[in-house]
């Protein structure tokens, strides 16, 4: 071969692998996105996260093909409005959703009346949702488990299982709950019909475990039964390793569709739950409903094998940057008014997330007002580095559940102190001020008020309990 035939082959082979790729990258057909919602789960209670007894081996292997985040957060501890964060990729104080019901109308109308719940309901129309958008891109969409906004179509699924309110026992799923406890053949059929069509999906998969009822098998409550070990502790020790084997059964089905490569698995907990060793179906303090770790932290972890290599990341995480990472890693565009970080850059080259804050909210269980979050507020926190200040403030609250009992600022040091049990405000009254001032700059209030001032005595509730 003669020597410019030589270089005309050779460039003639480097630029077909170079317009191979971008040809690839263009046409590549987009992935599948499967995300796993927990339900009232602590963020400790894994293998991957050490816990001393409970086995989770199907989301351990998840965690080591991952993007995994040990310090991810929700912006929110309670169960609605954490959700309907994740799905909105918005804080809840702007997609409106800050607790589970409108204040109660009575006893006979324990959830408010049903003008006020489809009120509540009505916001999620007002918001772009994550199977809305990956609409408008093609994808087909299944809603299965928690679901609290009405019908599955209102949040944009194409498919569902929740027929949801106004029919009975639609407040928070009522058929979609059947999922996992009652077998996976709705998902299954899903992804099965899905890539018979050829169509990219989206599967939200929030089963109502391990939340109580905690009634696992027979098989997995013995194990974790022992003379030693309060009942209820051993059923929530089983609901969370009997979660995980429905995890694996979809993971592992995907894998026997040949899809894996070409599927997006997302984890997150809707919200965190230490469990009460005397009740099964209540929690302790400092977990469900409060700004604690106990309560917002959770793993978070982006599996994408051959596209996202798996790295044990230290970086803050927040259920927020869900739907912007989703959106870029399906070709949609994204909108600058969403709170959350596009992390498919850095977790796929493996660089640094540049972020060092993380800010959270908690409101009353029940909404005193449909229209304006501050009368529900509660909690304000921002995490900053190692340091971690929550903020009390004077919104109405419900008293049958999780409230604060006194108004001064709290201020941890998670690195030495990661289970918040020493309240360094009174030494270091800068970083309260500095950090307070952080919060008003992400979100600036009208009407309730605070203390950054410590005083060695209790502050109570400047108003009385709903």
């Amino acid at each position: 071969m003669k020597h410019s035939q030589f270089i005309y082959s050779a460039v003639f082979a480097i630029a077909a692998v170079v317009f191979g790729s971008l040809f690839h990258e263009a046409f590549a057909a987009p992935p599948n996105v499967v995300l796993i919602l927990s339900d009232d789960q602590a963020w400790t209670d894994y293998g991957f996260m050490d816990h001393p007894t409970i086995e989770t081996p199907n989301l351990d292997r998840l965690a080591s093909e991952s993007a995994l985040f040990r310090r991810g957060y929700v912006p929110t501890a309670l169960c609605r409005p954490s959700l309907a964060s994740i799905i909105t990729g918005l804080y809840p104080h702007q997609h409106g959703i800050v607790g589970n019901d409108p204040k109660s109308m009575g006893i006979e109308k324990p959830y408010g009346n049903n003008e006020l719940r489809e009120r509540l309901i009505a916001k999620i129309d007002q918001s772009d949702t994550l199977p809305k958008l990956l609409g408008n891109n093609g994808y087909v969409s299944h809603q299965s488990g928690k679901w609290w906004e009405g019908n599955f179509r209102r949040g944009g699924f194409t498919e569902g299982m929740t027929r949801g309110f106004p029919k009975p026992g639609g407040r928070h799923g009522d058929d979609g709950l059947a999922i996992g406890r009652d077998g996976m053949e709705p998902v299954f059929d899903f992804i099965d019909q899905s890539v018979a069509k050829e169509k990219p999906f989206f599967c939200w998969y929030a089963p109502f475990m391990p939340h109580s009822p905690h009634n696992p098998p027979k098989r997995l409550l013995d194990k974790y039964t022992t003379d030693d070990r309060p009942l209820p502790l051993a059923k929530y020790y089983a609901m969370c390793e009997w979660f995980d084997e429905t995890c694996g059964q979809l993971v592992d089905h995907i894998d026997e569709r040949g899809i894996r490569d070409n599927t997006l698995v997302v984890y997150v907990c809707d919200n965190g739950w230490i469990q009460d060793v005397k009740n099964e179906s209540k929690f302790a303090p400092r977990s469900k409903q409060s700004p604690y770790e106990g309560g917002v932290r959770t793993p978070i972890m982006f599996s994408w094998p051959g596209t996202i290599p798996p790295s044990d990341r230290d970086e803050l995480c927040s259920s927020l940057d869900i739907m912007p990472t989703v959106l870029a890693a399906t070709g949609c565009p994204i909108s600058d008014d969403l709170p959350g970080l596009n992390l498919l850059p850095a977790i796929e080259a493996g660089t640094p997330i540049e972020r060092s804050t993380l800010f959270g909210e908690s409101f009353s269980h029940d909404v005193p007002d449909l229209d304006d979050p501050e009368r529900a507020l509660v909690y304000r926190w921002v995490i900053d580095g190692d340091w971690k200040l929550l903020l009390t403030y004077d919104g109405e609250v419900s008293p049958k559940y999780f409230f604060p009992t006194d108004m001064r600022p709290q201020l941890f040091n998670l690195a030495n102190d990661p289970r918040e049990e020493n309240n360094v405000a009174n030494q270091h009254p800068d970083i309260v001020g500095r950090l307070a001032d952080k919060i008003d700059e992400w979100w600036h209030l009208e009407k309730r008020k605070t203390t950054t001032e410590w005083s060695e005595t209790p502050l109570p509730m400047s108003i009385a309990p709903l």
